[in-house]
């Protein structure tokens, strides 16, 4: 049986009024989900492309 996925928030969440996602460990991908409405699904990522991601967003600051 595959345990469900352990989401959480990221340590900086309550900016921008509470706006954030949060993330699960997906064994070899990472799952990304609007922490306001979790049961509307997730997007699923390689681990490549959430660093991809992280680095571009990171980046535009």
């Amino acid at each position: 049986m595959i345990a469900p996925a352990c989401w959480r928030k990221s340590s900086h969440s309550g900016a921008n009024e509470g706006e954030c996602v949060e993330i699960a460990d997906l064994n070899s991908h990472v799952g990304v989900r609007d922490s306001k409405n979790p049961g509307a699904g997730h997007l699923t990522l390689t681990r490549r492309d959430f660093a991809d991601l992280l680095s571009h967003l990171s980046s535009q600051s």
